[in-house]
């Protein structure tokens, strides 16, 4: 039996000169150095990622009057979109795959003015009474506290306003200005929220089968389930190369009388698509698609 393991063993070790040298393995009954018996059925497991893009506008609570006092129009309403970013394909065993185990974080960048990511900055203007503002009112003051820090701005920029105001000093200062009117304007022109996520699905391909429908995309929802028919399709289509060709070593014949079964893998294309647009694409050796074949002892 030990000399059967060695015969095996030295075949597959042949192959190593062959780009396919991984990708073929002894299947049914196999009996390891240690005398262990198990039963090798070659199987592949695709894991496909999909990272969606979602931008959200929020409106700010001065957008309708940033014509009037800054006259340049805002957004009046708020405003959710997606895109795809990336995809990628790869085997459950990829070692890249393994070290990085799972999905890959949420991200949300904000593009916006000031700090929090939903909330505006609770700026007051300058009052000089107790009297409670009208909202028209409360923009106009925010308009002209604008108005006031860039021109401060140009006064610092110029020397015509702190003399003594230089160097580290002077770049410290004018980032204070820069917040504050920032803030400011994030009343007026709102926020843009940018954020990602990722999605992973795993399958075991069928050698009879060559597509998948994995998700559908909604511009306006994102990723959605297959059988959501409000988006387009996100398929996974698998186009074997047809070549199981073996270059390093000889299939048994009819007249060798103990023969060892094997598999080989066929380097098929992978191509996930949403609708017609290809958004990823690599070669992965699948044994589904590959060949059975006998070598002699």
């Amino acid at each position: 039996m030990r000399g059967f393991v060695l015969t095996i063993f030295t075949v597959l070790m042949a192959l190593s000169a062959s780009a396919q040298s991984d990708y073929i393995v002894q299947t049914g009954k196999v009996v390891s150095n240690d005398g262990t018996v198990r039963f090798v059925e070659p199987k592949s497991t695709i894991v496909v990622d999909v990272t969606v893009e979602k931008r959200e506008i929020i409106v700010g609570p001065y957008a309708r009057y940033a014509q009037k006092y800054l006259g340049v129009r805002a957004p009046l309403s708020g405003k959710e979109s997606y895109s795809i970013v990336g995809a990628t394909i790869a085997l459950a065993d990829d070692a890249l795959l393994k070290a990085t185990a799972s999905v890959a974080t949420p991200t949300v960048e904000v593009i916006s003015h000031s700090g929090n990511e939903r909330d505006f900055a609770r700026l007051l203007p300058h009052r000089i009474d107790s009297r409670a503002l009208t909202a028209d009112e409360a923009a106009a003051e925010a308009a002209t506290a604008i108005f006031s820090l860039r021109k401060s701005r140009f006064e610092l920029i110029t020397a015509q306003a702190g003399e003594n105001v230089f160097g580290g000093g002077l770049e410290s200062a004018l980032r204070e200005i820069d917040k504050y009117e920032n803030a400011y304007l994030e009343l007026f022109f709102g926020k843009e929220l940018v954020s990602t996520t990722t999605e992973r699905i795993t399958l075991m391909p069928s050698g009879d089968k060559f597509n998948y429908v994995l998700w559908r995309f909604n511009d306006k929802a994102g990723l959605v389930p297959a059988t959501d028919l409000s988006g387009e399709i996100i398929m996974l289509r698998i186009e074997p190369s047809g070549d199981t060709s073996l270059k390093h070593i000889t299939e048994a014949g009819d007249k060798d009388k103990i023969q060892i079964d094997c598999r080989v893998a066929d380097f098929a294309t992978c191509i996930v698509s949403c609708g017609t647009e290809p958004i990823a694409k690599r070669v992965l050796p699948l044994f589904e698609y590959g060949r059975s074949f006998k070598v002699a002892k």
